[in-house]
């Protein structure tokens, strides 16, 4: 509640607080927004191979952001993603982003790449080339 006497304005203490807490929350969505939200020089690239589909977002030559394996029947299976000397994967899942955020050295292109086994066999392993 806001009191007014004479030319001066008093806030009570339960306005001062909400006004600290709107305050604090605008503060972490727009930290959350700088936080989540991708360079404005990222750029995606994706292929499909017959059962996968592979998507990339990457800065120049060598920088890495993620890699998203998809797959095209949406049937669950373990999907990986490997690049350089990165390696993981995800079982039972159809479609699966892998957060990278590494730089990797390649000449003259580097490959990246996502995977899809099913029942302990490997489906397809299809791959996007960054130039």
């Amino acid at each position: 509640m806001i009191h007014v006497r004479g030319s001066r304005v008093r806030r009570t203490p339960a306005a001062r607080h909400r006004t600290v807490t709107a305050t604090a929350a605008l503060a972490a969505a727009g930290a959350l927004l700088l936080a989540t939200a991708s360079p404005a020089s990222a750029e995606v690239k994706s292929t499909c191979g017959s059962y996968i589909c592979v998507a990339t977002a990457y800065q120049g030559r060598d920088y890495v952001q993620d890699i998203t394996v998809t797959t095209k029947d949406g049937l669950p299976g373990t999907l990986r993603a490997f690049v350089g000397d990165y390696r993981d994967s995800e079982p039972n899942v159809s479609r699966w982003r892998f957060v990278i955020n590494r730089e990797f050295r390649a000449y003259p292109r580097l490959a990246v790449c996502g995977g899809l086994d099913r029942g302990g066999r490997v489906i397809e392993n299809h791959c996007v080339m960054i130039p």
